[in-house]
């Protein structure tokens, strides 16, 4: 996913002006949550850059993992909505001073009329007709599964929606097993549109992801969630990225991932090397100089003239993950085409090393 979506400002996702600050509609812990309104909730593809439309029913994730693509999103929404106050002495959204970085994970817009809204654009000729040519994905740039659905139920409410609708090719992404809180709506989409799941995974081993990921759910507790959607014949890719260099892909790593998710019956994988864009850098790297020091020159080189590590190291891990999909009889890719790999990709097992 593009990190131009994470905005989630379109010409079909305007946030109305405000006039004061935001409401506090919650609190969790360090965690305060905010009422958002917008004119809409639909992000186009000639907006985002991206080949589908896409829906955020949340500004902000509190899943703090340490790579997010997407936290730079909160420092223009907050200076878009302060700028458009009518009272220059209030922030609209208040973030007490805290970092960007640290703001999209203990700030969190909330759309609560996103259901509503969206169920109004779908009357709308244009718009319903692109939605049943391309596809919708619901969360590129925040988790619709993060803990606030637990209470507000804005995904489950754009979901209903969505059921009520048919022949239409929806994705959902999502770290959270609270995704099974609403397998009868996902099972009235399955049988009306194209439906898939894509959970996010880049490690099995419980502590390790305790430290990438502090606050998502475990391991165990996706792989269960996995294997429950499959159990109600929904379509589950799994979604093995970022994969982080020297920290989560050692052969034996991978090849536990991938054993593990074989046995939940998953559909298919998806697995790409970590991308490290500007503002993620300025969270990741100082993690990794505390965390994992042996490693942190190592990125520094890597990661020097680009945002994507070397293309012999992508181009190893690649083959490795197809190799062993072949072996525990998983489909590797996107497009679940069934079709082979090429040759090429395959050869290149040979040049995978660390960085």
């Amino acid at each position: 996913m593009r990190a131009r979506d994470a905005d989630q400002t379109t010409l079909f996702d305007e946030a109305t002006p405000p006039r004061a600050p935001l409401p506090v509609v919650g609190e969790q812990k360090d965690i305060r949550y905010f009422a958002a309104t917008a004119r809409s909730v639909l992000n186009t593809p000639a907006a985002t850059g991206m080949e589908f439309w896409s829906i955020n029913p949340y500004v902000g994730c509190a899943f703090g993992c340490q790579y997010c693509y997407a936290r730079y999103a909160h420092r223009y929404v907050a200076e878009r909505l302060n700028s458009e106050s009518h009272d220059a002495k209030a922030d609209v959204l208040p973030t007490d001073e805290l970092p960007p970085w640290l703001a999209f994970e203990r700030r969190i817009l909330v759309k609560r009329e996103a259901p509503q809204i969206l169920e109004r654009a779908l009357l709308r000729p244009a718009v319903y007709d692109a939605l049943h040519r391309e596809t919708v994905v619901i969360g590129t740039a925040t988790d619709p599964y993060q803990p606030a659905e637990r209470h507000f139920r804005v995904t489950r409410g754009v979901l209903e929606v969505l059921a009520e609708h048919r022949d239409l090719s929806i994705t959902i992404i999502t770290k959270s097993p609270l995704v099974t809180r609403d397998i009868d709506v996902l099972s009235r989409i399955r049988d009306r549109s194209r439906l898939s799941v894509h959970v996010s995974l880049i490690t099995v081993d419980r502590e390790l992801a305790r430290r990438i990921e502090p606050r998502a759910p475990t391991p165990d507790a996706r792989l269960r969630a996995i294997a429950r959607l499959r159990a109600n014949d929904i379509h589950v890719g799994v979604n093995c990225m970022p994969v982080l260099p020297g920290i989560t892909d050692s052969p034996e790593q991978i090849e536990e991932l991938v054993m593990r998710i074989a046995e939940t019956k998953a559909t298919h994988i998806g697995a790409c090397a970590l991308r490290l864009q500007s503002t993620a850098r300025d969270k990741y790297l100082p993690f990794i100089a505390d965390e994992f020091p042996e490693l942190s020159e190592k990125y520094r080189r890597a990661y020097a003239r680009s945002h994507q590590v070397g293309q012999r190291y992508r181009d190893g891990l690649r083959a490795r993950f197809v190799a062993l999909c072949g072996k525990y009889g998983l489909s590797f890719g996107w497009r679940n085409t069934g079709e082979p790999e090429d040759a090429e990709a395959v050869r290149a097992e040979d040049q995978f090393s660390l960085l």
